[in-house]
């Protein structure tokens, strides 16, 4: 699979939404543990987006349309 800027981004929100998620769980800083499963979870969806558009490129590919970037 190759990478797009939403895997990318998606992969860096995911990494910094857990990082601020833990870092609240440990100072027992409810809001900074929530933004950080918000962070989380968006990047996520992100790097389920960037799945979704790769395969419809590939896609795109197998059957002769040239996808658009």
């Amino acid at each position: 699979m190759s990478l797009n800027h939403d895997n990318v981004e998606g992969t860096v929100n995911t990494v910094v939404g857990t990082v601020k998620e833990t870092v609240g769980q440990v100072t027992n800083d409810k809001d900074l543990q929530i933004e950080g499963g918000i962070q989380k979870t968006n990047g996520q969806f992100q790097k389920l987006s960037g799945a979704f558009k790769n395969t419809v490129d590939k896609f795109a590919t197998l059957v002769g349309i040239k996808p658009k970037k």
